[in-house]
């Protein structure tokens, strides 16, 4: 139950102060027709949602990690290009296009388009794997009908009105200062943005397409490994609305022309105050969540020791039979500057085992363990496909080379010694 609570409060939360900012500053400055506009961009990114998390479940054509390059890199453009509009910087451009200086319904279309499709792009992104958490809720073989299966969807149910009720209430008190709403809104989608190129380019370094450099490699582990950061940064961005409003409220005079006025004005600080109050009621429950709850369901998460293997010269030696169970097996070799190296080895078939590093490209050093028959990455909680341990690519383990000889698995130690700057 926790676990699913947890994942769409983290998943799902920084799109809904994203989303629940720029409707905000939209709601002030748009017109019913470009309401309109955006609501269907809001729903074409949705659908669109629904459409990649079906095909991500029923084939093996979507690459997720090639489609959220795409998808983030046109979040970060519409991102850009939103706030070029919002401050007037690009609008100053376009009136110097004499083929826009003749048709003005097309330049009123133009920001239309892109806050529609900024919008549909971070739902694009965000809703896919909150699409499919209610898919892993019964097991294979398992019925709908049981008490686990009722609180997984309690703990998802939860997370979902948790963060649905935080973004409606920040929505509620940014439409009450327009000007901080909009400054706000700017350093909230640089910040994304910054979460987003990061992305990016951590999928671009796994999969070779930009050279490893070291120092841009461990910018992006730390980065990866400490990610939550971006969404406490939100987080307390958009906290400022509701404070500040709540501050201006307590010290506002109540002024009208009859009893009648100054009771409607009375409520309405009072209807203010309590949207506030819902923001910091949401904030506190999604930092809980990630923090204490977090804390509590991943305490009993522990890598299993190392265990006993044979160094002969430049090698490392291990009996087959030691690995030939079908279980997680997890070694530690000690590098020539003291750095332990973990590998994990795990028997995928009758013919091939599955050899790699406990780290992977994307995650970093934090490892693997196994639940209930399934490898299972500690950071991300990401199933690994045993058959593909051993290639690269996603979250899976770097590969290491292994050979088979005389009832022995054999592995270089040059290549442990390698990888040793992986784990430091």
């Amino acid at each position: 139950m926790l676990k699913y609570l947890i994942q769409v409060v983290e998943n799902l939360l920084s799109t809904g102060i994203l989303i629940a900012l720029l409707w905000a500053v939209l709601d002030k400055d748009a017109g019913e027709a470009r309401k309109r506009r955006i609501f269907w961009g809001c729903i074409a990114g949705t659908g669109a949602a629904l459409i990649l998390a079906v095909l991500r479940r029923t084939t093996a054509l979507i690459n997720r990690g090639f489609f959220n390059t795409w998808i983030l890199s046109f979040a970060i453009l519409f991102g850009i290009l939103h706030i070029a509009f919002q401050w007037g910087v690009l609008q100053k451009l376009l009136q110097k296009i004499p083929f826009l200086k003749k048709r003005p319904g097309l330049a009123e279309l133009l920001p239309d388009c892109i806050n529609a499709l900024l919008m549909g792009a971070l739902l694009f992104y965000a809703l896919p794997t909150i699409f499919l958490y209610p898919t892993e809720f019964a097991l294979t073989g398992e019925s709908i009908f049981s008490t686990d299966f009722l609180f997984k969807l309690i703990g998802f149910t939860a997370g979902l009105l948790a963060v649905i009720l935080t973004a409606l209430a920040l929505f509620k008190t940014g439409k009450g200062s327009p000007y901080l709403l909009k400054i706000l809104l700017t350093i909230a989608l640089l910040v994304n943005i910054c979460n987003q190129a990061i992305i990016i380019v951590q999928f671009l370094l796994a999969r070779r397409i930009i050279p490893m450099i070291r120092w841009i490699f461990r910018i992006i582990v730390v980065t990866v490994n400490n990610n939550i950061i971006f969404l406490y940064t939100l987080m307390g961005i958009s906290f400022l609305l509701p404070l500040i409003l709540f501050i201006t409220g307590l010290n506002q005079q109540i002024i009208g022309k009859n009893p009648a006025e100054r009771r409607k004005l009375r409520a309405s600080l009072r209807i203010n105050r309590r949207w506030c109050a819902t923001v910091a009621a949401g904030f506190i429950f999604s930092v809980l969540a990630l923090t204490v709850i977090k804390d509590y369901t991943e305490r009993g998460v522990v890598l299993s020791p190392a265990e006993p293997m044979t160094i002969a010269g430049d090698e490392i030696l291990i009996p087959i039979t030691q690995v030939e169970d079908g279980h997680l097996h997890r070694f530690v070799y000690t590098a020539s500057d003291n750095t332990e190296v973990r590998f994990i080895v795990i028997k995928k078939n009758a013919v091939a085992y599955g050899v790699g590093l406990d780290a992977c490209d994307i995650c970093g050093p934090t490892g693997y363990y196994e639940r209930k028959n399934e490898v299972i990455c500690r950071l991300c909680d990401v199933v690994m496909n045993i058959s593909t341990i051993g290639f690269k690519g996603g979250c899976n383990p770097v590969p290491l080379a292994y050979t088979l000889r005389s009832g022995s698995m054999i592995i270089e130690i040059a290549n442990l010694e390698n990888e040793k700057t992986r784990f430091k």
